[in-house]
């Protein structure tokens, strides 16, 4: 096989044209750089190069191997250059999972934030529930998770990222749709698509929570687990719902959104999890990336 060091050369003498030229260009004498041109002509099987006492001039087969030669040429480089950057955290792979909800707001943030300062990062995107993800970081699936806290076990490590409202959604031509804000209290004994206590747990029991400290009870009437599921089912009249703010961007024609009043505050919470033991040096870099966009939110991360 033929090495960099004979494309490198050949690609000199096919620019200049001159073997002295080529040589002084690649700072050695003519004799190795003939030799080398030799070599690589007898690995090919071809003659690339016609040499006469007046001229060099490249073969037909030299011509048509040429551009191969620079990309090659250029593939090692770039390949090197990737390398160099893996132990400084500035390239590389990091696997990245994060729960549905995410996605409508604070991911979209991330990974344009993310393509900004670590362009030579490789973003492997996994959508999972919490559980699953923090199964994967402990199994080394992935090496990063947007989930929701709280998150158990030893060997994760937690940081705040963001928090948001809950926003009422109602359907269109219902009672409530008219009013710019929604009273808490408005849900009891009406028709209410809840999350499932399975398939969507923290949602479950952030509303159970605040629906208790308000004194409310509303009469569910579906138990679902995915947001996009509550919305299609509210905009069909199965009743009112509790959504995160981020569900705004959704523009689900048929569904009115709107503020709550007599609820906690901000009460759902985005959190990063990322496994204590893990090597990857760009986990190091994306997570500084991320506690900075969270910092920069109310309840998001605290400064380091």
């Amino acid at each position: 096989m033929f090495s960099l060091e004979q494309l490198g050369s050949f690609v000199a003498v096919a620019e200049e044209l001159h073997y002295g030229r080529a040589a002084a260009r690649l700072s050695m004498t003519q004799p190795p750089l003939s030799r080398r041109i030799q070599l690589l002509e007898h690995e090919l099987g071809v003659q690339l190069v016609d040499r006469s006492r007046r001229s060099v001039r490249l073969t037909p087969a030299g011509r048509a191997f040429l551009p191969d030669a620079r990309r090659i040429l250029r593939l090692a480089q770039e390949a090197s250059q990737s390398v160099r950057k893996v132990p400084q955290g500035k390239g590389g792979r990091v696997a990245l999972g994060f729960t549905a909800a995410a996605a409508y707001s604070f991911l979209g943030e991330a990974l344009t934030e993310l393509g900004d300062r670590l362009p030579e990062v490789d973003l492997v995107l996994r959508e999972m529930v919490t559980g699953a993800q923090v199964e994967a970081l402990l199994a080394g699936r992935i090496d990063l998770g947007m989930v929701r806290p709280p998150v158990s076990g030893g060997d994760i490590a937690t940081c705040p990222l963001a928090r948001e409202d809950l926003v009422a959604a109602v359907p269109d031509g219902h009672p409530l749709a008219s009013r710019e804000r929604i009273d808490a209290a408005d849900f009891h004994g009406r028709p209410f698509v809840m999350y499932s206590p399975w398939e969507a747990r923290y949602f479950h029991e952030v509303l159970v929570g605040a629906f208790r400290a308000a004194g409310v009870a509303p009469e569910h009437t579906q138990y679902v687990g995915q947001i996009h599921t509550v919305l299609a089912l509210v905009r069909a009249g199965l009743g009112a719902a509790l959504v995160p703010e981020a569900a705004r961007a959704l523009h689900l024609d048929g569904v009115v959104l709107r503020p709550v009043t007599g609820l906690p505050p901000a009460p759902v919470e985005l959190h990063a999890a990322w496994r204590t033991g893990n090597d990857n040096p760009a986990l190091a870099a994306v997570v500084q990336v991320v506690r900075e966009l969270g910092t920069a939110r109310p309840g998001g991360a605290p400064p380091e």
